[in-house]
């Protein structure tokens, strides 16, 4: 199945309250490999960004001025979205934005145009409970470089976050169950046997043995006497 890391820049924190995508990024991945085709969009949102917003993504509403709306640019990214797997940190957040803008435009939800969505955000939870899983505390203790990100960048993100989720199911796709070989151990039940029934044999040496045996312990005590006189 293809995945797609998916991230997105916004002018705010409320699609209700009319906050808008001012930035897509997707990056493609096919088999666990970085396929190189990636989506990238600069967004004229058509109203002003939170002064909290542009602090972090760094993107002004001058710069924003000339660029495309969401609606010129849906039928490219759906189709590129198309029966993927859609892999988001804090889904929801993402998600709603999207469905907001689909909705305007009198589209299907994207859940309903894609394969699967998955929050990879609920994954790193289950994976380092109590622990801090923003985008960034991954990147440090899964030990991807993202040094380059001064300010948040959706394409850039998206990018980290397909390391980070590489990192994150390292292993899966090669687990190997061996089954170990059980040693069976049958008990019967073996009646006890009386060894005072049986008669034992005693084979007595012939008249030759016994000279022969005679004639060796004579020659081991000669042996002996030779050695104390050394």
């Amino acid at each position: 199945m293809r995945q797609i890391f998916l991230d997105t820049e916004t002018t705010g924190l409320s699609p209700e309250n009319g906050d808008r995508i001012v930035e897509i990024g997707c990056v493609e991945m096919v088999g666990r490999r970085l396929s190189g085709r990636n989506k990238h969009f600069y967004l004229n949102p058509e109203r002003k960004s939170h002064e909290e917003a542009v602090r972090i993504h760094g993107l002004t509403d001058e710069f924003l001025a000339d660029k495309p709306k969401f609606a010129a640019v849906a039928d490219e990214l759906m189709e590129f979205l198309a029966g993927a797997e859609i892999i988001i940190h804090n889904a929801a957040f993402d998600v709603g934005f999207l469905n907001e803008e689909l909705r305007r435009l009198g589209r299907a939800p994207l859940g309903q145009q894609v394969a699967q969505i998955t929050d990879s955000l609920l994954m790193a939870r289950e994976l380092y409970p109590g622990k801090a899983n923003s985008l960034d505390a991954l990147c440090k203790r899964l030990e991807v470089d993202n040094t380059s990100r001064t300010f948040h960048g959706a394409l850039l993100d998206a990018g980290l976050l397909a390391e980070v989720y590489i990192r994150m199911t390292r292993g899966q796709n090669a687990l190997v169950i061996e089954e170990e070989e059980e040693t069976v151990v049958v008990e019967q039940d073996i009646p006890a046997i009386d060894l005072t029934q049986f008669t034992l044999p005693v084979l007595r040496a012939s008249e030759a043995e016994c000279q022969a045996h005679e004639l060796i312990l004579g020659e081991l005590k000669k042996s002996r006497t030779d050695l104390a006189h050394w």
